[in-house]
């Protein structure tokens, strides 16, 4: 069994038993552009992935100006 992280309209797939921020650098996504949901609950970079989790990913959207 695989689990699932879902970003946008892509499914990627990778092994269960390693840490969020592991699996997103094995599939490329920048951890700090994310936040990952599971089951409802935002999860942490540390949070160990278990057989036949879904996790989705959301994108941060940050910008504009900070010099008030």
């Amino acid at each position: 069994m695989v689990v699932k992280l879902i970003l946008r309209d892509k499914v990627y797939e990778v092994k269960p038993g390693m840490a969020l921020l592991d699996a997103l650098r094995k599939i490329n996504v920048v951890p700090e552009s994310v936040i990952a949901v599971r089951n409802g609950e935002m999860i942490t970079d540390d949070e160990i992935l278990r057989p036949g989790d879904e996790v989705k990913l959301v994108a941060v959207i940050s910008g504009g100006n900070d010099n008030w």
